[in-house]
């Protein structure tokens, strides 16, 4: 069981991202980290998504792995995507060069690769990239994937429209009884009103039916220092601190660094969620056509897909 994982306080999970809509992209990462020892996947709530996880996870011959699907809130950046103005762009290809994700090619944004890290908007001098977000209708997307068989839900309760959050948390609670997850940071809001919030959120739920991923700095995870993945560490301290009953998860700029530092700060975390890091450093391999097929190549990932699940193993 997934509580089983959490309270082995060794879980390493895999975040495809909450906004990539690529399925091939995440059968190949699904593949490739179940392989290297992952039992947990963050994923896009959708249809195609989840049935391209479980794709991944039969290729790696995996059976006792858990999926969980995440929502955000209207301007999360998680879940919002780049949009180019061609009137003010000109073509100089800064955000070509400067996106993780090669969601952008010619200037042209693809839509299921982006997930709204903000990297060509810091880069464009033209101010001609910005963000647009969805909303969702949750009771018409969640049951169909309840159905398919998921694990955890995750609410990305980041900013600062409180209704909306616990409009969404409200629903979510009453369409699924599994474990759910909060994902949380203090980018927009202070240390207090972060605990508050978490403490609202937990008042009709059961004793450890939830993680608290705690968010330092979101989709940061592109360097593999101490420094990048310092505000993930400070922010689990913000929530240990409180003794809640809840499985503690860092998260936002996480790399192989943050295990180490979490340990040298005492954070009793449960969990590694990692994103942008572990997507980077098998990029390579990941993008060729022939990942699935070439022995060679997914080996070489997995080489380094293994080394990062293992630093993040306590000792």
């Amino acid at each position: 069981m997934l509580k089983d994982l959490l309270e082995n306080k060794n879980c390493f999970k895999l975040v495809c991202g909450a906004g990539n809509e690529d399925a091939e992209e995440v059968e190949k990462l699904v593949t490739l980290y179940a392989k290297a020892g992952c039992k947990f996947f963050d994923l896009s709530a959708r249809g195609e998504i989840i049935d391209a996880a479980k794709n991944g996870l039969k290729r790696a011959e995996i059976n006792d792995a858990y999926l969980c699907v995440s929502i955000g809130i209207k301007g999360d950046p998680h879940i919002s995507k780049a949009q180019v103005d061609y009137e003010k762009c000109i073509g100089c290809g800064k955000c070509d060069e400067i996106c993780p994700h090669q969601a952008i090619k010619y200037h042209k944004i693809k839509p299921l690769k982006c997930i709204g890290c903000g990297k060509c908007i810091k880069v464009c001098t033209k101010g001609a990239i910005s963000y647009y977000s969805e909303d969702i209708d949750l009771q018409t997307i969640l049951p169909p994937l309840i159905v398919k068989g998921i694990d955890c839900i995750e609410l990305h309760a980041m900013g600062t429209d409180e209704e909306e959050i616990f409009s969404k948390w409200n629903t979510i609670n009453n369409l699924y009884s599994g474990i759910l997850s909060i994902c949380i940071g203090r980018g927009n809001i202070g240390d207090k009103t972060l605990l508050t919030r978490i403490k609202k959120m937990l008042a009709n739920r059961t004793p450890y039916s939830t993680i608290i991923q705690a968010d330092g700095f979101p989709m940061s995870g592109g360097k593999d220092d101490y420094k990048t993945t310092l505000q993930a560490v400070a922010a689990a301290e913000i929530v240990q601190n409180e003794n809640l009953p809840v499985y503690i998860m860092l998260s936002g700029g996480t790399n192989s660094k943050t295990a180490e530092l979490a340990q040298l700060c005492n954070i009793n975390f449960n969990g590694i969620a990692i994103g942008s890091y572990a997507r980077k450093i098998v990029q390579n391999e990941v993008g060729r056509n022939d990942f699935l097929t070439n022995d060679r190549i997914f080996k070489s990932a997995l080489s380094k897909a293994e080394t990062l699940i293992n630093s993040t193993i306590l000792t």
